[in-house]
């Protein structure tokens, strides 16, 4: 029996609001895990993965060309992001001494870096989209430990994630409904449950915060998402 879709967006806008919320998630976890006990970095990780892949793999988005629109995002962070990236990997190069190669390989670091600096915009995505691949909780862990500010990491995600998401969000409001296999409709509402089940609790618990609790309705991101894409289109009119 054909597996049917619970939701009546596009499959593109699904996948984005649910990108949304996860980010609304990760900025609230410190609450949020207090009433589940597998809600972490761990599970955020994983469940971000799931919507990337499906987005990747079913939508069939043109990487070269989601990166090309990327560049047209750096105008505002190329040089503040690349100090910070400077500034980790001086300070990892001095804490971490023999494991710093490693380290920084591990975060992207490498022909991208060298190629960013001298204004390689391409690069420096690459570069951004390796530094949030890599950066896991045990590292930054054990960076913090050494003395390197957790807010200078998580200033480089948040490059990333302003790039990434802003470029997705551009190119794959391109792209229209079609027909999907049954495979991608499955993992399509993978995503959509689980990202529902997070909704549910967490409006529950931000219930008597409604700025808050808007963040985690699904209903109410898909349409701030597609009334702010119809004003970016009118003013490029």
């Amino acid at each position: 029996m054909p597996t049917n879709r619970n939701y009546r967006c596009k499959d593109v806008e699904m996948l984005l609001a649910s990108k949304t919320i996860l980010g609304s998630f990760r900025n609230h976890l410190t609450d949020l895990s207090v009433i589940r006990s597998n809600w972490n970095d761990e599970y955020a990780t994983h469940f971000e993965t799931k919507i990337d892949d499906a987005t990747e793999r079913y939508l069939g988005l043109d990487k070269k060309e989601v990166l090309r629109q990327a560049t047209m995002q750096l105008e505002n962070i190329q040089i503040p992001a690349l100090r910070d990236l400077s500034f980790v990997k001086t300070q990892i190069e001095v804490d971490f001494k023999e494991q710093a190669g490693a380290i920084l390989k591990k975060l992207g670091y490498g022909t991208d870096y060298k190629k960013a600096r001298k204004g390689d915009q391409e690069a420096l995505i690459q570069l951004l989209f390796a530094f949030r691949k890599g950066m896991d909780e045990v590292l930054s862990g054990e960076m913090a430990e050494k003395g390197i500010n957790p807010a200078l990491i998580e200033r480089i995600l948040d490059y990333a994630g302003q790039v990434s998401e802003a470029n997705v969000l551009q190119e794959g409001l391109k792209v229209t409904t079609k027909q999907v296999s049954e495979e991608a409709v499955k993992a399509f509402m993978e995503v959509y449950n689980e990202v529902i089940g997070i909704c549910k609790i967490a409006s529950g618990y931000y219930v008597d915060e409604p700025l808050l609790k808007e963040e985690f309705t699904f209903s109410k991101v898909v349409g701030k998402m597609k009334k702010k894409h119809r004003a970016e289109e009118e003013v490029t009119e």
